[in-house]
């Protein structure tokens, strides 16, 4: 029987998986391993903390629902979501730039027809049209791609956090088909920077080391046409306070938007308006490629979406 000590335990676990049959796998068991390892051997790591760090993973395995991915946060909060964003997407030259899904993304929403209010339930917020228009990397628009959208209301909740979300259905939430000239357009509210989720393990790691939760103003899009890499991106209100120092650390320059005040008695589509609204404009330009759209929540990796 060998006797393992902290000089060579190390490499004999790594050997343990050298039978791995997928390539693959194998590397990045072995390396996760070695990094895991050198952090307890660079940190001498105590039973207290190792204790702590075994619950606090648990916690957030419980904290997961089929609305919410408490993991997803905490890869955010810790940068590893953009660290691999910024690992795949290495050449963007022209395209338009990725950032992360986000915990609440719960999959393909309801196709909807364009100018569509898709407002919050109950909500009266400051009125915002978006109009866009999706092309690829030479501006040749892309007709009858879906795009995917969603944001948090005016006080900062997406709908899936609400109570009653199975009851009331999605809200701030749709599905738009670009037309002819690869254009989309709707309706919405002005969305606002808000917290994410505190009431977890997730959230309670970042009130105790003394970061601020909030994340800037924006809304998520999913654009996912045949023959492109799918798009997963945000784009952010211009001016927001928290553009510098997001949480989950997801701002690029060229997300952000500017959203002007307008005052005309009508929207670009010839909605009347009532006072002062926004007005959003912003295109998205695709990479030629291929991909595999995220899966909603509550969906298991290996199964249909």
């Amino acid at each position: 029987m060998t006797q393992f000590n902290e000089t060579d335990l190390t490499e004999a676990v790594v050997k343990s998986f050298d039978s791995t049959p997928n390539p693959r796998a194998k590397f990045l068991l072995q390396e996760l391993v070695k990094s895991l390892h050198d952090y307890v051997s660079k940190t001498g790591l105590t039973f207290e903390e190792w204790d702590y760090a075994i619950d606090f993973l648990t916690r957030t395995g419980q904290k997961c629902t089929d609305t919410r991915q408490e993991f997803i946060l905490l890869s955010d909060v810790l940068g590893v979501s953009m660290l691999v964003d910024a690992v795949n997407h290495r050449d963007r030259e022209g395209a338009t730039q990725t950032t992360v899904l986000g915990p609440f993304y719960v999959g393909e929403h309801k196709v909807t027809a364009h100018g569509t209010d898709i407002s919050p339930h109950n909500q009266t917020g400051e009125k915002m049209f978006v109009q866009s228009r999706v092309t690829d990397l030479k501006g040749k628009p892309l007709a009858g791609v879906p795009v995917d959208v969603w944001h948090a209301d005016d006080d900062g909740f997406y709908d899936s956090q609400k109570p009653n979300y199975d009851e009331v259905g999605a809200s701030a939430r749709a599905r738009f088909i670009t037309d002819d000239d690869g254009r989309f357009f709707f309706r919405t509210i002005l969305p606002c920077s808000y917290p994410i989720p505190t009431d977890g393990p997730v959230g309670e790691m970042i009130v105790q080391t003394g970061r601020h939760p909030m994340r800037p103003a924006h809304v998520h899009f999913l654009v996912n046409a045949k023959g492109y890499e799918p798009l997963i991106t945000h784009v952010f209100m211009d001016g927001d306070k928290y553009l510098d120092s997001d949480v989950v650390f997801g701002v690029k320059d060229d997300l952000i938007a500017k959203v002007e005040p307008r005052t005309e008695p009508t929207m670009p589509d010839g909605t009347k308006a009532s006072g002062q609204w926004h007005l959003m404009t912003y295109e998205f330009h695709l990479k030629p490629g291929g991909g595999v759209a995220p899966k909603p929540l509550g969906v298991k990796a290996g199964e249909p979406a």
